[in-house]
């Protein structure tokens, strides 16, 4: 009997998971620390509160919600990319094939619809922890034909300012935010749309907008 128990023990999958909706958070909770496949390590209402405790504790994979303040879902799996220890992320939100599309391109490893059944959200973070990829079906080939559908909205608003002749300091202005704050959003936006300067970034926006019948 104790041999089976050390067993199911070392086969624990640790979970930790974020969510800013309490009563989300707490009916999650219950559901992995009913379920003796998981370990539940921690819950955090922040994406700031996820990040400080995986880098400190090992987690084998993380559920969160994909639009977790402060950060979202997408600069949290950003960040975590960087670091080889990181848990294996799933998304857990609305079930849409927008927010499953932007979970897969950001670098999620999984998934989950919040409408889906909870074995459903179980057998994904099981497939996760195993080293699979787990989403619904997607046209793989759009993932990446627009990068500016991967921009935060605060980037789109910054590119679409700066189309329009915007300077940094109109810019600080605009958006309330220091001119140092307004160099670290643009060297984010130039790296996603894989470009050197707000020249070529205002000829990429008006490229899209042209491609997209906008004009």
């Amino acid at each position: 009997m104790k041999n089976e128990h050390r067993h199911s023990v070392e086969n624990w999958v640790t979970v930790m998971l974020a969510d800013n909706n309490p009563l989300m958070l707490t009916a999650m909770s219950e559901i992995f620390e009913r379920d003796p496949r998981f370990s539940l390590i921690a819950t955090s209402s922040t994406a700031e509160g996820f990040l400080g405790t995986v880098m400190r504790m090992p987690v084998q994979v993380g559920v969160i919600d994909w639009n977790l303040p402060a950060l979202g879902g997408a600069k949290l799996i950003e960040v975590l990319r960087e670091q080889e220890s990181a848990p294996r992320l799933v998304v857990y939100g609305d079930e849409s094939s927008e927010t499953s599309r932007k979970a897969m391109s950001a670098g999620a490893a999984g998934f989950a619809a919040r409408s889906g059944s909870v074995e459903r959200l179980l057998e994904t973070c099981l497939a996760v922890a195993n080293g699979q990829m787990v989403f619904p079906f997607l046209d793989v080939r759009k993932l990446q034909q627009d990068p500016i559908e991967q921009l935060s909205r605060r980037e789109r608003s910054l590119l679409e300012a700066l189309s329009k002749g915007s300077t940094n300091r109109d810019l600080a202005q605009e958006f309330g935010i220091s001119p140092n704050t307004v160099k670290f959003h643009l060297s984010n936006l130039f790296d996603k749309l894989s470009v050197k300067n707000r020249a070529q970034a205002i000829a990429f926006y008006y490229a899209n907008r042209a491609a997209k019948g906008d004009f």
